[in-house]
């Protein structure tokens, strides 16, 4: 027997996550829009989700697509107007689903009137971001390297200091440690509450907070895997720092206060633990890591991400589980493994829908798409021009909706920002509802499942010793147990029938009298 779960809140949530850029564009100018994801509210609803988290269309200048923002009170014209957003709430508070917003607030763009007023020290703004002086020698004051690649400190010619950047040059960091920056933040969330969105996705939560004396991070000693020079540090001084802990218990009376609901991602050294600190009594609701966002599919690692979940996080804390986003390959490429694609996004996403938690669901999951192929020419995240051929960049999961077969998958009638894969135009939205065998209604029945057992909303979750290449585990709720298993091998697999008389859901299953065998990719949710 492996770790058991742990009875939380009664009402865990499903999120479907809108990347806006590339939902669907309802003025013909080849970007996603508010009104384009309001105009598909109900399908959304369709799926059987509990809200959207719309990744980020406040004013930015766009240099990292959104995460880079000038003005968090404001829409980016790209994107439509406040009044296009107040229809959407409108919109989507009609329909039952919850609007949550990605607050980006470890940094903001170097165009915010705020750093333009700490850069000439105006406003007794000087110290609202991460400043210091150069060593002697005119060098940065510390070896901390950007997530992106080379040096995390950019040199300011008219404060004669240098700046501390997490990520691009253009997204200063905040310095968290002055209250009164940590009063601003928390007021810039103030005004989306008193809008009416259901709560906040926070970016970047182990990035919020750095060391105060800017100690030199120590050397990583495996430096293989390492893209680029932010792979060779253990990176303890430039983020996860004790000093957030208090901080995100400010956020939590905040939303307490309008009974909304928070969800971080966490990223960095030893994620799975943090999470647990970051959803302790007190602070945020859930988090997700990018653990399931990695080549590595094998039962034994997920067995493990989920073990270490279990006993990192506890009541009324609650772990979300995301196997893409607008960041990482998707699921359906990256897991694949020379398995059938369709097959492979089915075991994915039932695998999923069986967590203990909270679930995030990328666009496009639900249609099974793969990694789009987006050629070097067409490229436009500045991270894959940097590290090409390499590293390719985010632009691979962050490619249109195919909404119907249509020139440009019926996502716009201009050329989009991004090309459209042509795989993707084949299994857009119209097929697939036209197909009672399709990834989209398989996603709808394996949701509306999850809904009507608690075993798989409220119950624990118990690991089970299976042959090697199957993860096994028990949901229990009161007296009702599901037990699944996951063939995460390439060849099948077979285990003793142990009296398991009807299967829920399975896919490549022979269940005999004494034996149960799972094709590759093959899954079942077994009762008794």
């Amino acid at each position: 027997m492996g770790a058991t779960g742990h009875n939380t809140r009664d009402t865990v949530m499903i999120i479907y996550q809108v990347y806006p850029r590339s939902f669907f564009d309802s003025n013909d100018d080849g970007i996603g829009d508010l009104a384009g994801i309001e105009q598909k509210l109900d399908y959304i609803k369709h799926l059987g989700v509990d809200a959207i988290w719309i990744s980020p269309f406040f004013k930015s200048p766009m240099k990292d697509f959104g995460y880079d923002v000038s003005d968090y009170r404001a829409v980016d014209p790209i994107f439509g107007t406040m009044d296009d957003f107040r229809s959407l709430m409108r919109r989507a508070k009609q329909l039952g689903l919850g609007v949550i917003v990605d607050m980006v607030i470890s940094h903001t763009s170097e165009e915010h009137t705020w750093f333009k007023q700490s850069r000439a020290r105006q406003n007794d703004k000087s110290d609202w971001y991460l400043w210091a002086d150069p060593r002697p020698d005119g060098s940065p004051p510390n070896n901390w390297v950007s997530v992106f690649g080379g040096p995390a400190w950019r040199w300011d010619a008219e404060r004669r200091q240098y700046y501390f950047h997490s990520f691009f040059s253009s997204q200063p960091d905040l310095n968290m440690h002055n209250p009164r920056v940590q009063e601003a933040v928390l007021r810039e969330m103030e005004y989306w509450l008193d809008l009416g969105v259901s709560g906040f996705r926070f970016d970047a939560c182990n990035h919020i907070f750095q060391d105060q004396l800017l100690r030199n991070n120590p050397p990583r000693e495996d430096t293989s895997a390492a893209l680029h020079p932010y792979g060779f540090q253990l990176h303890v001084y430039d983020q996860a720092r004790p000093e957030m802990l208090p901080f995100l218990e400010k956020i939590r009376r905040l939303l307490d206060a309008y009974k909304a609901f928070s969800l971080a991602e966490v990223g960095g050294h030893d994620a799975l633990k943090l999470m647990g600190q970051y959803t302790h009594a007190g602070r945020l609701h859930s988090a997700y890591s990018f653990a399931l966002m990695q080549p590595d599919s094998s039962a034994k690692y997920v067995s493990n991400v989920i073990r270490t979940l279990e006993d990192s996080i506890h009541p009324p804390g609650m772990p979300c589980y995301a196997m893409s986003n607008h960041d990482k390959p998707r699921v359906a490429s990256r897991w694949q493994n020379g398995r059938d694609m369709l097959d492979t996004a089915k075991q994915s996403l039932a695998l999923m829908f069986c967590m203990r938690g909270d679930i995030c669901m990328y666009q496009g999951e639900e249609l099974g798409l793969p990694q789009a192929d987006v050629p070097f020419e067409r490229i436009q995240d500045p991270f894959g021009i940097s590290f090409w051929p390499k590293f390719k960049g985010r632009d691979g999961c962050r490619t249109p909706m195919p909404w119907n077969g249509e020139v440009h998958g019926g996502f716009s009638r201009a050329e989009p920002w991004l090309p459209v894969d042509t795989r993707h135009i084949d299994m857009n939205v119209s097929e697939q509802e036209s197909d009672p065998a399709s990834m989209l209604h398989f996603t709808r029945a394996m949701i509306a499942l999850r809904r009507e057992r608690p075993e798989l909303t409220q119950g624990t979750i118990s690991l089970l010793d299976a042959p090697e290449g199957v993860l096994a585990f028990t949901r229990r709720h009161r007296d009702g147990s599901i037990t699944c298993f996951f063939n995460m091998d390439t060849s099948p697999k077979r285990l003793p029938n142990l009296g398991w008389a009807s299967s829920l859901l399975s896919q490549h299953l022979d269940l005999a009298r004494e034996t149960l065998t799972l094709g590759v990719s093959g899954y079942c949710l077994l009762e008794g």
